[in-house]
């Protein structure tokens, strides 16, 4: 009897339930297992879509801003040098003009001394001028040197190859001079060649064709032409004789057939002028 009582209690489950049950459990550890998998790599996917591109921005934009800072500091070195290139070139500029004064100075002044030895019978001195009348001629200027260098109205002033004018005022450190081609100019002149003399008048219009005006020259052999040779006259109570003045350009007969006029070309550059001799000598014949 207690042997029966215990097989009715036993349970019997069918094998197909059992396989089915196994069949389930093995599709939830599968389910479990895959979903593991995928949580174990969501972390590193989701650094690659935002960290990483992240880090290669930062990456990008520092070796932008290296390369900037490279090129920033490039543009400075340029900068300096090209400052520093000019001062070269303003001080080489300020040197050129220098010598090409200098050399100017230097040509000007071996015709002064050129000039000296011509006229070496007669004293002279060295002044520089310091201003001038508007306009491009030096028709009157004033000179540096004055009463207290021996500077006197009326002494003859020479440059170039030969005459410029004569003082008219003197102060103590400086003197007017006024120049051959001014309008108030007039000397007393003669041909070299010939001592024929005539009046040379100064004409600041006809200078600006570079030339100035000769009147009254009695020339009854035609022996005067263009080329010659014109000087101051022995006969001038002003202008020391034989200072050139100038060549004859133009030679015309008069209307009263007996004396003739016409244009000189200056010896001396009335628009570049610099250093003058004054000649310390002074004529006394009356003219």
């Amino acid at each position: 009897m207690a042997r029966k009582r215990s097989n009715r209690n036993k349970i019997n489950i069918p094998a197909k339930y059992i396989l089915l049950a196994l069949s389930v459990i093995c599709i939830i550890m599968m389910v479990l297992s895959y979903a593991t998998n995928i949580m174990s790599y969501a972390p590193q996917a989701v650094a690659g879509y935002t960290v990483i591109p992240f880090q290669k921005a930062i990456s990008y934009a520092g070796s932008w801003l290296a390369g900037r800072s490279e090129s920033i500091k490039e543009l400075e070195a340029l900068r300096t040098e090209n400052e520093e290139l000019k001062e070269q070139v303003d001080e080489l500029t300020i040197k050129i003009n220098d010598l090409t004064t200098d050399k100017y100075e230097l040509a000007e002044l071996r015709q002064l001394m050129s000039l000296d030895e011509r006229y070496s019978d007669y004293p002279t001195v060295g002044a520089r001028i310091i201003g001038k009348d508007a306009g491009n001629w030096y028709s009157t200027f004033l000179i540096d040197k004055g009463r207290n260098d021996g500077i006197k109205v009326n002494m003859n002033v020479m440059a170039g190859a030969g005459l410029v004018g004569i003082v008219t005022s003197v102060g103590p450190n400086w003197a007017t001079v006024r120049s051959i081609i001014d309008d108030d100019s007039n000397i007393s002149a003669m041909v070299l060649n010939t001592s024929d003399t005539m009046i040379v008048s100064g004409d600041l219009e006809m200078y600006s064709k570079g030339t100035i005006k000769f009147s009254e020259l009695r020339d009854e052999d035609d022996a005067v032409s263009a080329g010659d040779q014109i000087v101051t006259s022995q006969i001038s109570s002003k202008y020391l004789p034989g200072i050139s003045i100038g060549y004859i350009k133009e030679i015309n007969d008069d209307s009263n057939n007996l004396t003739k006029s016409g244009y000189i070309t200056p010896v001396v550059d009335f628009e570049h002028l610099d250093i003058v001799l004054v000649v310390t000598q002074m004529k006394q014949t009356p003219e």
